[in-house]
Formats: structure tokens, sequence, C-alpha cells
């Protein structure tokens, strides 16, 4: 076999394929945007298809939960545990119950280089330096046999992005009863290669080494609002703690940075590949005030039995209050939809590739953030549905052509403006924007 994929977007970059050959003919290695993907040894391959057999792409319905999930807004009690938690504290009240019974826990840990790793501990420490989110791709090479010899002989945890949790299950052929898989809603996977060089440009500009990093510090209180305020830094050799909003904006606002299959993600929706589904729970505030919790607030979805399971083992830990489905898909987008890739982002990475991530940075910072709205326009009495993107511009308006202040919308394949005048016979009758 020559080649696993014919599609970027084919392949998530999980390594089972890598794990699962019995020859060595798979090697995962990184692309010009730094995201992994395998190249096969033509000469040692032996066509067995163990690769194609565990790529959890190639068997996305056979992973998912039969049922939809039930929803749950959990804090934990501990307001140690709150202020260490990128949420409400719902992995440390899992994971807590996995140690307590002799287990292991396989999470996201950074290494000394500050390089997102999934690790394997057993105990509360280890599992610490896996709490907060680490928005960047992890490395899983040597985690598919190093969780299915745990599970051998004990209870283990594993936790990472849905796509991960499916490789995982997708590598073991089934689910092991000692395993406990929990996931998280993913917004997408940036770029190791960009947050190599952010955290160069960080210390090229601060003139030292980071020695510690947040991507969701809770300097701010927790909330979707200050979501994208939260990423802080510390330097070896001081205590003081720097802010810098630049990785966050290419990651959430821009939306440049994400791995290809991000777009195309077939685990975005309720029918979950894990026993337990963990996130923030965003707009709390808005459908019941008396939860909303500065210090954080998770989401739960049970999605298995053995998430049910756990949910009765963490309530001596955690307040719970069951939640309306409805309420967590109209605030998650990644439960219902993949992230979409802006126009400019093959111009971001031409510029990046070419003049480095400063550069690059100035050339999006010099423009007006895009934003995506949905469009409702009324005309010969149909409804016409837009999705599009659009930021502030002068444009020319009506046969006099004098300039008027509208938006510039990209939106069908086309690009058109948006005044407040519309032509005969439209009306625009709904606007919308997405919180992308």
């Amino acid at each position: 076999m020559e080649k696993l994929y014919e599609d970027k977007r084919d392949c998530c970059g999980c390594g089972a394929c890598e794990a699962a050959c019995p020859r060595g003919a798979i090697t995962m290695r990184a692309d010009e945007e730094g995201f992994l993907y395998p190249a096969v040894d033509a000469g040692k391959c032996v066509d067995c298809g163990l690769c194609e057999k565990v790529c959890p792409l190639k068997h996305v319905e056979e992973l998912k939960a039969e049922r939809e999930p039930r929803c749950f807004a959990a804090i934990h009690k501990s307001d140690e545990v709150l202020m260490r938690s990128t949420s409400g504290g719902a992995f440390t009240a899992i994971s807590d119950v996995i140690l307590a019974r002799g287990g292991a826990v396989c999470g996201v840990d950074f290494d000394e280089k500050l390089r997102a790793v999934h690790r394997v501990s057993d105990t509360a420490e280890g599992r610490d330096r896996m709490r907060v989110s680490k928005y960047v791709q992890s490395d899983m090479r040597g985690i598919f046999r190093a969780v299915r010899e745990e599970c051998e002989k004990r209870p283990v945890m594993f936790s990472g992005t849905p796509c991960q949790c499916a490789a995982l299950l997708s590598y073991l052929g089934g689910r092991p009863e000692n395993l406990f898989v929990c996931d998280l809603i993913c917004h997408s996977i940036p770029s190791p290669l960009v947050w190599e060089e952010y955290k160069k440009l960080l210390e090229a500009e601060r003139g030292g080494k980071i020695a510690q990093v947040w991507f969701r510090s809770k300097r701010h209180p927790w909330g979707r609002a200050n979501s994208n305020r939260g990423f802080a830094y510390r330097m070896e050799g001081s205590d003081e703690i720097f802010e810098d909003g630049r990785f966050y904006n290419l990651f959430i606002r821009e939306r440049v940075i994400a791995r290809p299959s991000c777009s195309a993600c077939c685990f975005t929706d309720t029918r979950r590949v894990s026993d337990m589904t963990i996130a923030d729970c965003f707009g709390i505030e808005k459908y019941a005030p008396e939860w909303n919790d500065a210090r954080g607030v998770s989401l739960l979805l049970t999605n298995t039995a053995k998430g049910e399971k756990m949910l009765e083992a963490i309530a001596q830990a955690m307040r719970l209050d069951e939640r309306p489905l409805a309420e967590n898909t109209a605030e998650q987008q990644r439960l219902s939809r993949p992230v979409e890739f802006p126009e400019n982002r093959a111009e971001f990475w031409e510029k990046f590739r070419r003049d480095g991530l400063a550069e690059a940075l100035k050339k999006l910072t010099a423009r007006p953030p895009a934003a995506t709205a949905r469009l409702w326009l009324i005309k010969d009495k149909r409804i016409y549905l837009f999705s599009a993107s659009f930021r502030p511009c002068r444009c020319v308006h009506g046969e006099s052509g004098a300039p008027r202040r509208g938006l510039k919308i990209n939106g069908g394949g086309r690009e058109f403006a948006l005044v407040r005048k519309f032509s005969k016979g439209q009306k625009l009758v709904r606007k919308s924007i997405d919180k992308d």
C-alpha cells in the first residue's frame, strides 16, 4: 500500500495505523504545516490491511454510541480544584475515581520543551499535569500499546479529542472492561509547528525561556466572554505572569491554523465515541443563572452505561444539575457541525512559510477581524439562506456610485456588499452572528 489517504481531510493524524502495523512499515511524519501523516515504506508493507482496519475515520458509525446523551452542568466542590481547572473540575473528579481504584490516567501533558504529548500516570501529581486545556495537537506515538498493556492489569482512564478516542477504541478492537474513555468537545486541532514558532516569538520578545504556559488561566472570571483572554505564560527566573492573545486569535477568531481534517470532522454531533464527554458549560448564565459560577462550570455528557456509572461515582465530589440537550447543542457548535475554514487560510500559510510567524501575524492583524454570519433574504417571495463571512468596508451603492459604509459579504461563492438599502424586492429578515 502506497498511501492511506487521498485527501488530507481524510486523516486526523492519530497514529493508530503506525501502532497497528506488524512490519513497522508506517511512520508518522510532519508535513509543511506541522501535522503528522502516515508515510508507508512500500518495501516493508505486505498489504495485510491492518492499517485500514484500525483507521477511525473509516469506521465512524461503528464507534459511536447508539443513544443520545444525558447532559449535566457540573461544579467541583473543591475551590482548589476549580481554580486549577479550565472549567468546573470534571476531569479531576473522574480521574480521582480511577486513581482511587488503583488505576492509571492517560491524558495530555507538556514535556520539558512544552510540547503536547500523551502520557500515562498513576499518581495525582502526574494527573495534575494533564489538567487544563492544551490547544495543540498532541503526539500519540507509543500510547496505544501502553494503554492496551495497562488495561490488562488495572482500570485506565483515557482522555483526548473525539478522533483520538475513536482511534484508541479502533486499535483495541472494542471496549475493554477496564477502560473508561473521556473525550471533549473539540473546536479544532491547532498546528504543533505554529505552536513551536509562537513560543520562539514570545521568547525573542521577552529575551528568555518560557517556563510555564496556561491556555485558559483563571486570572479572568470563567465564561465565554473571557475564554480568549486566558493565555498566559511565565519566563524562567521570574514569577511575573504575562498575557498574550495572538495564538488564541489564530486558533479561534481567524481559524487558520487547524488541521485540514477538522473542517470535515465526522465526530461533531451528539452521538459520541466516548463513555463521557466534558466541556465548558457555556450559556448556563442564560438558562440557569443560579448555576453560573465565575470559578468554572463543566458540561458533562453521559454517552454509555459506563458513563452513567461514572456519574454516580463522582456525585460526592461534584454538584450536578441535569440540563436539556437542546441547550447545549445551541451553545456548543461542535455538537452539530465542524469548524469552517476562512478563505484566507492558504494565504496565511503562504505568508508563514515565506516570512515567518511574526510577519504572518502582522498581515492578519492589519485587517479588521472577520466574523461569520447567517443571512436570511427574501426575494421574489422566497427565502434564501447565506452562510457568509463579513468585515467592515466602504462600498458603492446606487447609480450615483456614492460610497457608503457597509459590510463586505463573502458567501455562497459570491461576494457582494450589504448596505442599509437592498435592491428592489429584497429584505433582510434575520441576521445572527456565529461565535466561531
